[in-house]
């Protein structure tokens, strides 16, 4: 099916999120399943060795250097793994979600072999929109923090002086937690652009920031809808742990029966959260895709574009100079027919 491009309003890019969720929902779970379950694995292989090490090792109250060095080694093996499959995962929904939008057929492992190829490039880019997004922002509050709780530990213990710092404390952590909500919804479609366009993470970023100029808010209330949505089905999913639980206490159950309870409820808790991160991850990936194109209908023309692709008129000529407004090609007359006229 071709896709018909247009500008959109918020509820129509929330509705057509939905539609297209529903349409491809076993694409869209596999390939949020794929990577998640990989990191689910290996947490559970990994927590069972710990913890029978621990136990197997353990000296008092406090765990023994064995135990201390197998964490590091399950840290050290988990962390790759578990950066890579973030890659896969949020890549490969950003491909299918482009390939649905355009009415395109992918197969979920057609849309994860899509991100091999330029791995690197996308482990870049998320490593450094991390950086800039949160670390720096983080880094500078601390270390603002760091420095009023010198400067009050100076001027003297005392209630002023402790209220006082707590209050400037205050004021440092919500403007760092503002700023790192404008530039999260600054650099939002930052991915899309660097998995659609093929450009590199830094190019990628501020093409991001620019196209995103004009939408934010409306990016910034599809978050929050997801946001409620998450909350509202964690606390669903919640319901079943709480159950056995309070179905074991109510029994009157021995400690050792209360501890399987516990033990199932954790794991039932456990495989439900995954569900639900299966479920949901898939949402803002759709949204910020239709966000993107949205973006560049309005402020680029990529609707004219698109109809002009499908009619097949902007395919590149051997001698051709791209116009950089609607990225269609012109042809350029040969030198001969120039100096002729």
């Amino acid at each position: 099916m071709s896709e018909t491009f247009r500008p959109s309003t918020l509820g129509e890019i929330l509705d057509r999120t939905a539609q297209l969720y529903r349409r491809n929902f076993w694409l869209f779970a596999g390939v949020a399943a794929l990577p998640i379950g990989a990191v689910f694995a290996l947490t559970a292989v990994g927590g069972v060795l710990f913890g029978t090490a621990l136990v197997a090792f353990r000296s008092g109250n406090l765990a023994s250097p064995a135990a201390i060095g197998l964490l590091i080694l399950i840290i050290l093996i988990a962390a790759p793994i578990y950066i890579a499959a973030a890659v896969f995962s949020s890549v490969g929904l950003t491909e299918a979600a482009a390939s649905a939008t355009r009415g395109e057929k992918i197969t979920i492992r057609g849309a994860l072999k899509k991100v091999t190829p330029r791995f690197w490039r996308y482990l870049w880019f998320i490593f450094l929109q991390g950086m800039i997004v949160a670390f720096i922002p983080a880094a500078i509050a601390a270390a603002t923090i760091g420095v009023l709780v010198f400067l009050g530990t100076l001027a003297g213990a005392g209630t002023t002086t402790a209220v006082a710092v707590g209050f400037l404390v205050f004021i440092v952590i919500a403007a760092a937690a503002v700023v790192i909500l404008l530039l999260v919804l600054g650099y939002s479609i930052s991915l899309p652009v660097c998995v659609l366009e093929q450009k590199s993470a830094w190019d990628s970023l501020q093409r991001g920031w620019s196209l995103s100029k004009g939408t934010r808010g409306r990016i910034f209330v599809m978050f929050l809808l997801v946001m409620a949505l998450a909350m509202a089905v964690s606390m669903i999913s919640a319901i079943p742990s709480i159950i056995i639980i309070f179905t074991s206490a109510a029994g009157g159950s021995q400690p050792a029966t209360g501890s399987i309870a516990f033990v199932i409820a954790e794991i039932t808790r456990a495989i439900l959260n995954l569900i639900l991160q299966v479920a949901l991850a898939p949402i803002s990936a759709i949204a910020l895709v239709l966000f993107y194109y949205d973006q560049r209908i309005r402020k680029e023309g990529f609707d004219i574009e698109w109809m002009m692709q499908q009619a097949g008129l902007s395919q590149p000529a051997p001698n051709a100079a791209a116009v950089p407004a609607l990225g269609i090609s012109a042809p350029v007359a040969p030198p001969d027919t120039v100096k002729e006229l």
